[in-house]
């Protein structure tokens, strides 16, 4: 009877659940049986509990019950995430973003994620996600071996939760993660969860049943909420289909395609294919390719980048992930430009040969001239209050760009588009507050939808077109900044309200007349609300 009242509620029903699982003293029989047959099977997610729910007062280092209701509340706010579309960008849940520009992540090495402790904080300071490798942790050993009494699946998803615990307190780089209503949750430090098999540079063995357990593993992942999902392209396309269908139908993770190349030389037109191999059936949203080269006498370090460029005019496009193994590829990551593995200063050793720092690389992308610095401000009269630079700062020197950001504090539009800094061949572009957001649109080349519908701009972003001619471009993004958080607080209400009674009127209040109440005005209309004005 509890199964079938389980079983309709997931599969009919569609509801989202995650499976508890308390393992204090290990499980009874009964325990087993009933996971086997229901707890697994019929539900997405899985949050693991040892004893945390006893102790009074955690030690430091130790797991609380504060860890285990915060990991809950990071596992709901992911499978709330609308789901990723493959080549989607500038969305919430976009490898675009996650996968974005100077990002990276750090490989961990180690059989016991504890192990990682004293490093956490350093690393959190300079990277963008940490590599969880399944394949090096001795539990992984232990699920390969099918043992049954040590709990092997339990360990690997306690572990993943035990990395993301010692991870939040540093988490100064991770992005905003919406939750319930218009809260948000700013410190869940994303994970990459990886298991490399052994002909690709990994240790997870590649014949016939290690291949079904690594996919046994992979949909294990899922249940732990990553936001990111390494999935090697090249294996059995049945297990492969399997997986990534039961990946669209319940979970929101990015799928990181892969393929590693190890001790041969592949051509460009070779490496182009495995690209889209890493495609994964299009449905990868971003594509890894790790290269070998047996010599570098004709820029052959340049392979996996050059291939990637190619590969990338596949539409939709998606981010690609090119690098070279060994000290001879060392230089391949500092010419790929995204989510780029590395390894920290901190740590004892090295994931892989040729590895290099965050620290390093961005170092190597400056000399190179790949990060040409840039000058940004925010533009404005009276604003001395406006702790925008020192906000933006802050932002540049976390992530190691050599970009700088001022004040504009100027009585007319007209003084700053005269000026050295709107002149310069750096400027990157501006913020634009009272009382120019109306007077700074005569000046631009370009307004986005909602600059022009709006009638005011807040960002200016500086492009170049085909001929290296710089574009001038108005976006207006207050409206976007008022309308996240009302849509997650009133839109499911107000479109119910609608729903239920289609000629019902709602109305939103909009106090003022200036270039913000253009943008709450149109925040109303995007919300389906009817406009009351309110000026002096």
């Amino acid at each position: 009877l509890l199964k079938d009242m389980v079983k309709e509620l997931y599969e009919d029903e569609g509801i989202m659940s995650v499976y508890v699982n308390i393992q204090p003293d290990g499980k009874s029989e009964e325990i087993k049986k009933l996971e086997d047959e229901i707890f697994v099977p019929f539900s997405d997610y899985e949050l693991c509990i040892k004893d945390e729910g006893t102790k009074k007062d955690a030690k430091e280092g130790e797991s609380s019950w504060s860890d285990i209701e915060l990991e809950l509340q990071r596992i709901v706010a992911q499978a709330l995430l609308p789901p990723p579309v493959v080549g989607g960008t500038g969305a919430v849940n976009s490898a675009d973003i996650m996968m974005g520009l100077n990002t990276f992540f750090v490989s961990l090495t180690f059989p016991q994620i504890e192990e990682a402790a004293p490093y956490v904080e350093a690393m959190c300071e300079d990277v963008d996600a940490m590599e969880y490798r399944v394949d090096l942790l001795s539990a992984s050993k232990d699920f390969m071996a099918g043992d049954t009494e040590t709990d092997p699946r339990f360990d690997i998803l306690y572990q993943g939760q035990r990395l993301r615990a010692m991870c939040r307190p540093h988490a100064q780089r991770a992005p905003a993660l919406p939750f319930g209503g218009a809260s948000v949750i700013d410190n869940a430090f994303p994970v990459v969860y990886t298991v490399r098999t052994a002909g690709q540079a990994g240790t997870w063995p590649d014949d016939e049943e290690g291949i079904e357990k690594m996919f046994e593993l992979l949909e294990l992942g899922l249940r732990g909420a990553p936001e990111v999902l390494d999935v090697e392209g090249a294996w059995n396309p049945e297990l492969t289909t399997k997986l990534l269908n039961k990946h669209k139908e319940r979970y929101t993770s990015l799928i990181l395609g892969s393929h590693h190349v190890v001790g041969t030389q592949v051509s460009v037109d070779e490496a182009v294919e495995l690209y889209r191999q890493c495609r994964i059936q299009e449905r990868a949203h971003g594509a890894k390719v790790v290269l070998s080269i047996l010599s570098n006498d004709n820029n052959e370090d340049q392979l996996a980048y050059d291939s990637s460029l190619i590969a990338a005019k596949d539409k939709p496009e998606i981010p690609n992930i090119g690098l070279l193994l060994g000290e001879i590829g060392s230089y391949s990551r500092i010419l790929n430009p995204r989510y780029t593995p590395v390894t920290h200063e901190c740590l004892p050793s090295v994931a892989a040969p040729g590895q290099l720092t965050a620290s390093e690389i961005m170092a190597g992308r400056l000399l190179a001239g790949q990060i040409p610095s840039q000058k940004y401000a925010i533009l404005g009269h009276n604003i001395a209050y406006s702790v925008s630079p020192q906000m933006q700062s802050s932002a540049f020197a976390a992530v190691k760009l050599p970009h700088s950001y001022s004040r504009a504090d100027l009585e007319t539009v007209e003084e700053f588009v005269e000026g050295p800094i709107w002149n310069d061949d750096d400027f990157g572009g501006c913020s634009v507050t009272i009382p120019h957001k109306q007077s700074i649109v005569a000046h631009l080349d370009v307004l986005t939808d909602a600059a022009k519908e709006i009638g005011s701009v807040n960002t200016v972003i500086v492009k170049k077109d085909k001929k290296g001619t710089r574009v001038l471009i108005g976006d207006n993004t207050d409206w976007k900044g008022m309308y996240n958080p009302l849509q997650r607080k009133i839109g499911e209400a107000v479109a119910k309200a609608k729903k239920d009674d289609p000629d019902t009127t709602q109305y939103a209040l909009v106090l003022g007349g200036g270039g913000t109440a253009r943008a709450a005005a149109y925040t109303a209309t995007k919300l389906g609300l009817e406009r009351i004005y309110w000026n002096r």
